[in-house]
């Protein structure tokens, strides 16, 4: 499948998979997106805690990153797991401005490590911040109540609705300890649905630039 990366509208880059006329990111804003989403209505809600998060689709690494940046200014440790059946070449890892746009160029080497540290080991990014990433397909996850919050950003239904399905839903549940929250920017009523079945409370929020609403989901038990 082609890839190009692109300019999103607030600065930062995305890489856009032409076949199907998707991006990793949002294309009205890269960063913006990530914060808005998943720091903003998810991490945020952890503040001044140690905090254990899956994230569904590591990719170009941006929220992985953002999150590092974060610990950075805020008394908080964080245990980060990255899930990714594809990893992104280290040629497009390079071509990504995350770093310059976030004003971050003293922490260009962790960006740099979050991609070249070996997969399916433990990696000490900081000492408030541990890196995980696991090369493995959603649908064979099986963690049970480990997470404290899941970031989950993996392509759009329109393209992928089988990573949307109850059966990944039920394992997203299965994976967070209780009381435990899922943030996705997705906003569909199939996926609503699914995530219901399965056990959630979902609520409806303001979505980032561009798109008017997503969705969090608690496991309240």
């Amino acid at each position: 499948m082609k890839r190009e990366i692109i300019k999103t509208l607030d600065g930062s880059t995305t890489i856009h998979l032409q076949e199907w006329d998707e991006c990793y990111h949002s294309k009205h804003g890269a960063i913006q997106e990530a914060k808005h989403v998943f720091i903003k209505n998810g991490l945020s809600l952890f503040e001044n805690k140690q905090v254990t998060i899956l994230e569904i689709g590591f990719g170009t690494g941006l929220n992985a990153f953002i999150t590092f940046l974060e610990t950075t200014q805020k008394n908080q440790k964080i245990d980060y797991v990255g899930v990714e059946a594809y990893p992104v070449a280290a040629t497009e890892v390079l071509a990504m401005n995350y770093v310059a746009e976030l004003e971050a160029k003293e922490y260009a080497a962790v960006f740099e490590k979050m991609h070249e540290c070996e997969w399916n080991e433990k990696i000490g990014i900081s000492a408030d911040f541990s890196l995980t990433k696991r090369k493995q397909f959603f649908d064979e996850i099986n963690d049970f109540e480990i997470f404290d919050l899941i970031y989950f950003d993996a392509f759009g239904y329109r393209v992928q609705p089988e990573l949307w399905s109850t059966e990944i839903f039920r394992k997203m549940y299965n994976s967070l300890k209780p009381n435990g929250v899922l943030v996705t920017y997705a906003a569909r009523g199939v996926v609503k649905r699914s995530m219901i079945e399965v056990g959630f409370t979902v609520e409806k929020l303001a979505g980032p630039p561009g798109k008017r609403e997503m969705f969090r989901a608690t496991k309240n038990v």
